[in-house]
């Protein structure tokens, strides 16, 4: 079965340094049947200032080009992005969005307070339950300052880096008051829920979200969910896509979609 990886990065991406080239080779040599390249865009990234300030020009150019000469067949290449929430932002993101379009816009929370979890120090001189309901509590917020994206991107992000002390397979319990807020406010606001299996990488034992809040999802009435492996290497293109089928239907799921010209197109979910 062919899907899509809908979660890309390369060497525009701050964190990566792969050329966008090489990406689509794994792409293809995986056999999926498309890609969205979303390369970070995370302005006052205060950790490490100007990492994640994306050559928007360039990179919408290049990426386009390479869509016109690798686009073949079944395989399509999208350009995309991934934002960077922050409540203070917002006057620059409606901007953004007046000058450069794209097919599809990741709304994701790298920032709270200032402070990303994927340094270790965010987890200092605190439980572990004051730093994740910190992080929820921000994913809320920055949704209710903005909601000019498409998908949530992997709502769960901080246990890839903090589940040391909690069950990584657990991410809802003792949150599922701000979570179900969350999962009703993207429902109400027609935002895609994230599915990102780039949680494999980072020793976890399903995608970010996990099934008890993929099924919650479900159960609250949602519908629309996305897919990708957030590689920022070619070895992480489609990644733990041979388990993802079986995640989703057993949570519920029947089909995904993909994002065209901002449009949400259904793919199923074969058996």
């Amino acid at each position: 079965m062919q899907l899509w990886d809908n979660h890309m990065h390369c060497a525009f991406s701050g964190d990566s340094n792969t050329p966008p080239e090489v990406m689509i080779a794994a792409a293809k040599e995986k056999q999926l049947a498309g890609i969205t390249f979303t390369d970070h865009l995370d302005w006052d990234y205060k950790e490490d200032p100007g990492l994640f300030d994306l050559d928007l020009a360039t990179y919408q150019q290049q990426i386009r080009q390479l869509s016109q000469v690798f686009s073949e067949g079944s395989f399509t290449i999208l350009c995309g992005l991934e934002l960077g929430l922050q409540p203070h932002l917002v006057p620059k993101h409606q901007q953004l969005f007046n000058d450069y379009s794209f097919d599809y816009v990741i709304g994701s929370t790298h920032v709270v307070n200032g402070r990303d979890p994927y340094y270790p120090s965010f987890f200092d001189h605190r439980t572990s339950r004051q730093a994740y309901t910190e992080y929820y509590e921000a994913v809320y917020a920055n949704l209710m300052a903005f909601d000019g994206f498409d998908a949530l991107g992997h709502l769960d992000y901080i246990f890839r880096y903090g589940h040391h002390n909690n069950d990584p397979q657990d991410t809802y319990h003792g949150y599922s008051e701000i979570i179900d807020a969350i999962l009703q406010a993207i429902i109400r606001k027609d935002i895609a829920l994230e599915v990102n299996t780039g949680a494999f990488r980072c020793h976890m034992q399903e995608p970010n979200p996990g099934s008890i809040i993929l099924k919650r999802y479900r159960e609250l009435g949602g519908q629309l969910i996305t897919i990708g492996a957030d590689a920022h290497k070619p070895v992480h293109v489609g990644l733990g896509y041979d388990l993802l089928p079986n995640i989703l239907r057993d949570c519920g799921f029947t089909e995904y979609v993909v994002y065209k010209n901002r449009i949400p197109y259904p793919h199923l979910i074969a058996i």
